[in-house]
């Protein structure tokens, strides 16, 4: 590893940047803002609960030379099929999630027009030609910026924070006491919260699929695929432990609550930071928070059409549906009939993205976990008993706060 260098990170922190994003930013602060420190147990949990099936997108990449989804196929053609349609109905919702709360944060930031749908159809655009001309390579180049970038800066805030809130936490205003929610509403936000925490579970195929086009140009071993992935995975919980204790420790007991209206709750984030850091900062902490936002809008407006042009290809279709530009202008367009339509609806669209994202986490551990058992992968490269026993009670886990869910809604 001390031949590790900054160039050969890559993937980890694409992942990095597709998980920090509406779940940092948008879920893990109001968790803080809400219930205090109370919420830090479910954030550590399902961030070790998923660990290993993200794990195994990059792993299996790297040993394989192929992506997950050519291990969906191998398990049969109806896993397969079942990815490509639960792909089909949550990439709009989620690239249309994430986009909103970019466009709230430039509404904030730059102005020129308070229309958050028109500034959610230029940033797609922006980023739809950045993928067209740049491709994977701009993608690479430009996350290692944004990643040390946001983390920087949101250290800097949690220690200001801290300092100007330590009599609220030395009085015991914040109790580190750990709750789980009782009511209906609030047991459907903490499913929320954890749904895309650190990042939905289909992330791992993106991440698989990115690997090996890291691979395509340059040499990479199992080792360093790891490397690099725990590096993005690292940074993704201690980024979403930051902003759940800054929600706590700026907002909890002020009365306050984040607005569903994306212009609005960039307005509190801004706020938020300022608080802590001065108005001196507003500038610099708004533009690391639009940087991230974008990456992740980014970041997904690449994953989805990339993972759904070899979904198609691999399912035997052809011609235009196989292609990842055919993917890329039906994603830009179904996003942006729902932005133009439901765009002051960003706490509705947030929700429903994150809820179908935890309720579909145990298929993707399962599936997962299942091209791990293939006996065509070599001995030194499958799962140690250790993360064998993990993974296994990792879905178990995962099956369990589903179904738990879904009783608290009856």
């Amino acid at each position: 590893m001390n031949t590790l260098s900054i160039k050969k990170l890559g993937p980890g922190l694409l992942f990095a940047g597709a998980a920090i994003g509406v779940s940092h930013l948008v879920q893990s602060t109001r968790a803080g803002a809400d219930y205090g420190f109370g919420l830090l147990w479910a954030l550590v949990l399902i961030n070790v609960i998923k660990y290993p099936f993200f794990q195994f997108g990059p792993r299996y990449a790297a040993v394989t030379g192929k992506s997950l989804l050519d291990g969906y196929l191998k398990l049969g053609k109806p896993i397969l099929v079942t990815y490509f349609i639960l792909s089909l109905l949550t990439m709009f919702t989620i690239q249309t999630a994430v986009t909103i709360v970019t466009a709230g944060l430039a509404v904030h930031l730059f102005g020129i027009t308070e229309n958050a749908a028109i500034w959610s159809v230029v940033i797609t655009m922006v980023c739809a030609f950045v993928l067209i001309v740049g491709r994977y390579k701009v993608l690479d180049k430009l996350m290692k910026v944004v990643i040390i970038t946001l983390t920087l800066s949101t250290l800097i805030a949690v220690f200001f924070a801290f300092q100007e809130n330590i009599v609220s936490v030395s009085s015991q205003v914040l109790s580190f006491n750990q709750v789980i929610p009782e009511t209906a509403t609030g047991i459907a936000f903490m499913i929320a919260f954890m749904g895309w925490m650190p990042a939905p579970m289909d992330i791992s195929i993106w991440h698989s699929l990115w690997t090996l086009e890291k691979k395509s140009t340059e040499k990479l071993s199992v080792s360093t695929a790891l490397f690099d992935f725990n590096i993005g995975y690292i940074s993704t919980v201690i980024l979403g432990l930051a902003f759940a204790i800054l929600g706590a420790l700026v907002m909890f007991g002020t009365g306050e609550s984040f607005s569903n209206v994306g212009g609005v709750f960039a307005r509190q984030l801004i706020t938020m930071y300022t608080s802590s850091l001065g108005s001196w900062a507003a500038i610099f902490i708004g533009i690391a928070a639009l940087t991230t936002m974008f990456s992740t809008t980014l970041t997904t407006l690449d994953a989805s059409p990339r993972a759904m042009s070899k979904a198609a290809n691999l399912l035997g279709f052809s011609g235009k549906a196989t292609s990842y530009l055919f993917w890329l202008g039906i994603l830009i367009a179904g996003t942006c009939i729902i932005l133009l339509f439901f765009v002051s609806e960003m706490g509705v669209l947030i929700k429903v993205a994150t809820i179908l994202s935890f309720l579909t986490a145990p298929f993707y551990a399962i599936c997962n976990y299942l091209v791990f058992k293939d006996k065509s992968i070599p001995e030194k490269a499958r799962l140690s008993k250790t993360l064998d026993w993990v993974s296994i009670s990792s879905i178990i886990a995962l099956v369990g706060f589903s179904v738990w869910y879904i009783i608290s809604l009856f």
